[in-house]
């Protein structure tokens, strides 16, 4: 599992027009990009979900369980694309969607039974992420 971390002031995503998650930061928050490979299982979901929650990224090396920072979950497959041959990039690394989505699943509600107040995006959807990344900070967790 690879969860792309960013700090943000606002964040939303919508499908089709329509806001399907949005966080409201105060004054920061995070946004997760989540990707599922093969071999990723619950556990790993919940794992990485705890790592994001104490980790120490907002303003005076605090973490969102420290400041009830919300945090908004979007899939994201595209985070196991192998670029190395040629100019069409591979999508053999991501899990389908039938693995990957109840994993999404399990990592968004392993941080809200940790206390994170989370909005997510559509799972397969087309989706539209507008956000203001704070710093810049931009991490890479994996599992």
């Amino acid at each position: 599992m690879r969860v792309v971390v960013q700090r943000v002031t606002a964040a939303r995503v919508s499908v089709d027009g329509a806001i399907v998650g949005e966080i409201e930061p105060n004054p920061q928050g995070l946004v997760a990009l989540v990707g599922v490979t093969h071999s990723d299982t619950e556990m790993t979901a919940k794992a990485l979900a705890d790592k994001l929650w104490r980790l120490r990224i907002l303003d005076g090396e605090r973490s969102a369980a420290d400041v009830d920072a919300p945090i908004l979950v979007v899939s994201q497959f595209t985070l196991y694309a192998n670029t190395a041959k040629g100019r069409r990039p591979s999508w053999n690394a991501a899990a389908p969607g039938p693995v990957a989505e109840p994993l999404v699943d399990a990592f968004t509600q392993a941080l809200r039974d940790l206390g994170a107040t989370t909005a997510t995006g559509k799972f397969g959807a087309h989706m539209h992420i507008d956000l203001s990344n704070d710093g810049p900070v931009t991490l890479l967790l994996e599992a």
